[in-house]
């Protein structure tokens, strides 16, 4: 097949891209800067140069590549570390789950794209009510904290119009939160605030998260290019959802820092946000069973555990690291 992935080079992307490659598919890779068309040739696609908002440009890319799925990946997180102004910076990320996931649709419409692959969030998104760990026929949070409304609004945006949309047949995919080399968790300050014991436990850390290893939310994708159900949606995330107040400990231990202090929920709020205390002490995760049943996925990395060990020995990311 010829698979036109929009957003090659990002987390999910550049594993993707050579995956797909290996299985025989002809691959486009879009990428939105010039300077990375060489990085999309190594990953063993034709690159593609256009920005995600630009709907003539998608066009043309899309056009010229006349593929038979869309894979979109396309995302903008180099602001997002600090998430006391949340939806600000998830802001670029928001229009392209709006305006990015149109033009792309757009575009697929006209060349006759057969189906069309997103991404979505799996996560803090849910009703912190019920159930723990939710399924993907579970609602989503009616009512969240001021911060999240804007991209909560995007989520749904992109899930409704995706999963509606017959011509292509859409997929959407709710990713757990990222970790893995150069990304999510170990991307940035977090390793070293846990190590300084200056990220905090908030309240009583009951919030409930979902993880995934970036390879195996890659595999998971081109897993859902031809076995993917149309107008579905998938929670990829791996076997052992989990509190804030187990994983973190546990993250720390394995960095070889101390317990995270822990700070009341009240004083929490006052200095970070109504939203950081809900993700923190009412988040829900969610169950990759569909997935696994319907996708034949089977992630490589069960658990976070594993998982996190894993990397913090490879980076040399432990007691005695410098």
């Amino acid at each position: 097949m010829r698979i036109f992935v929009a957003g090659a080079t990002g987390a999910v992307g550049r594993r993707l891209v050579p995956i797909l490659v290996a299985a025989g598919h002809s691959v486009t890779g879009l990428t939105h800067r010039q300077a990375k068309a060489d990085a999309v040739r190594a990953l063993g696609a034709e690159p593609a140069i256009a920005d995600g908002l630009d709907a003539e440009a998608i066009h043309a890319a899309v056009a010229a590549a006349k593929p038979d799925v869309i894979v979109h990946e396309m995302t903008d997180l180099k602001n997002a570390s600090d998430l006391r102004a949340f939806d600000k910076a998830f802001a670029t990320s928001n229009r392209l789950r709006t305006e990015g996931t149109d033009h792309l649709l757009a575009a697929a419409r006209d060349v006759g794209v057969k189906r069309f692959v997103a991404q979505s969030y799996c996560g803090w998104p849910y009703a912190r009510t019920g159930d723990t760990v939710k399924t993907e026929i579970d609602a989503l949070d009616p009512d969240p904290p001021a911060e999240f409304r804007r991209t909560l609004d995007a989520i749904r945006y992109l899930e409704r119009t995706v999963t509606g949309s017959a011509s292509p047949e859409g997929i959407v995919l709710r990713y757990g939160a990222f970790y893995g080399a150069d990304t999510g968790m170990f991307d940035g300050p977090f390793v070293a605030q846990v190590k300084r014991r200056r990220s905090p436990m908030i309240g009583d850390g009951g919030g409930w998260w979902s993880f995934v290893h970036i390879d195996d939310a890659a595999t998971a994708t081109a897993l859902a290019i031809t076995r993917g159900k149309a107008g579905h949606i998938y929670n990829i995330v791996d076997d052992e959802p989990a509190p804030v107040s187990i994983w973190m400990p546990a993250f720390a231990q394995m960095l070889g820092a101390g317990k995270p202090f822990r700070i009341p929920a009240w004083l929490a709020r006052l200095a970070a946000g109504e939203h950081l205390v809900v993700m923190m002490t009412q988040a829900r995760a969610g169950s990759n069973a569909k997935a696994k049943r319907e996708l034949g996925w089977q992630p490589a990395h069960a658990s976070w555990r594993q998982g996190f060990a894993e990397i913090v020995a490879q980076q040399g990311l432990g007691k005695n690291a410098a």
